[in-house]
């Protein structure tokens, strides 16, 4: 019956997600500047659920990425119908907009730039959204050529915890497995730029297609990552 109800449900998923780019327009922004809230459940989507649909691999990517420095590639960015994912560590992006929690003093390696810019021009704030970094295009893989971009709706999986997220920031060629301050404190995860992530079991679910905007509009990620996660099920 479980393999029956898989089945199922990937057929409605693609059905859903194979259709035009989602985009919300709206006007609301994320939280002021400070120390995220503790972490509280985002939606109704299980995490267990989610990771039962991601199990398994259909490399999209022509090869696999390192996880840091000096790693072995053992990484590949998988496909499914409507969405990519990967499972990978968790470092912790403090980059753009400086605040209290991130800026050249809490973060050695602290830019003030992110790849892409929140709707009035200003860079991302790491500290106060939740959003997570793609390998920059190169031969492995190109985010573009997937239908995904800035805004991008993703889900982010550690544990028993589903965080809400868009796609904010580009990294190295090779590397992959990073996320902002925000997106690491909402999943319980240590989110200081010395020393904080996590070495490993992080699932990161990017749906093809499907964009908030204003980029900043964490709520209108969250409305949207629900929707798309409850049909990836078979529940939408």
């Amino acid at each position: 019956m479980r393999v029956q109800s898989l089945t199922l449900a990937a057929a409605a998923a693609a059905a859903l997600l194979a259709t035009a780019p989602v985009v919300l327009s709206t006007t609301s922004t994320t939280g002021s500047p400070g120390s995220p809230a503790a972490p509280a459940r985002e939606g109704s989507v299980q995490a267990a659920d989610l990771l039962a649909r991601l199990q398994g691999c259909d490399p999209v990517s022509h090869g696999r990425y390192r996880s840091d420095d000096g790693t072995r590639a053992e990484i590949p960015v998988c496909g499914i119908p409507g969405a990519v994912h990967w499972t990978a560590d968790m470092d912790i992006d403090c980059d753009g907009r400086a605040g209290p929690l991130c800026n050249s003093r809490t973060d050695p390696l602290f830019s003030e730039s992110t790849a892409f810019t929140q709707s009035d021009g200003r860079y991302l704030s790491a500290e106060t959204l939740p959003y997570i970094v793609v390998p920059a295009p190169s031969d492995i893989w190109n985010f573009r050529e997937h239908g995904i971009g800035p805004g991008s709706v993703a889900v982010v999986i550690y544990r028993d915890r589903v965080q809400y997220a868009v796609v904010g920031d580009t990294g190295p060629q090779d590397i992959i497995g990073e996320a902002s301050y925000a997106t690491a404190a909402g999943l319980g995860i240590r989110p200081d730029p010395r020393g904080g992530g996590t070495p490993s079991g992080v699932t990161y679910l990017v749906f093809k297609n499907a964009r908030v905007s204003p980029v900043q509009d964490h709520a209108a990620a969250v409305a949207t990552g629900e929707r798309l996660a409850r049909a990836l099920l078979g529940d939408g």
